[in-house]
């Protein structure tokens, strides 16, 4: 299958260390098999910083099974428990190697931040999640994983 990562750079040899901690699946190597979903999200965030908009290509070539894998099928509890969870620095993504499931981005992330506030309670906040249908993110949380099964394929900027 192709993944696709958003960049300002291209990125042959992805790291799972790099980037910022307590993000939705925690600190590792984020991709998606949306190519429209990893386009529109770096575009924006080479207008923000002012810099190149790169896509990376990678085939994903990974055996479920052959590690701990999580995969969040629709914005529920659990979805939200595990997301309110690593953006609050518990991270629960330690005990897997890779994690898969919807993004919290620009569509549900106003109601997230009003549940984390104690703005909004829990099953409003899950009334409105299930408004929406949820995109894909995977993360992959151990460098031995991201260095078995994602194979470089090509960057091109848009």
């Amino acid at each position: 299958m192709l993944v696709y990562h958003g960049s300002t750079l291209e990125v042959k040899t992805p790291l799972v260390d790099y980037g910022r901690s307590n993000l939705d699946f925690g600190k590792g190597f984020y991709v998606t098999n949306i190519l429209s979903q990893a386009e529109s999200f770096v575009q924006r965030m080479a207008r923000r910083k002012q810099t190149d908009a790169c896509v990376n290509v990678y085939e994903w070539s990974a055996s479920y099974d052959s590690f701990r894998y999580k995969k969040f099928l629709n914005y529920d509890e659990e979805w939200l428990d595990f997301i309110v969870a690593n953006r609050n620095g518990l991270n629960l993504a330690s005990q897997y190697d890779v994690v898969e499931g919807g993004v919290a981005n620009d569509r549900v992330i106003d109601t997230i931040e009003a549940y984390i506030a104690g703005l909004m309670p829990k099953q409003f906040c899950l009334q409105r999640l299930a408004e929406h249908q949820p995109n894909n993110q995977i993360c992959i949380l151990s460098q031995e994983i991201c260095d078995r099964y994602i194979r470089f394929v090509k960057s091109y900027k848009i």
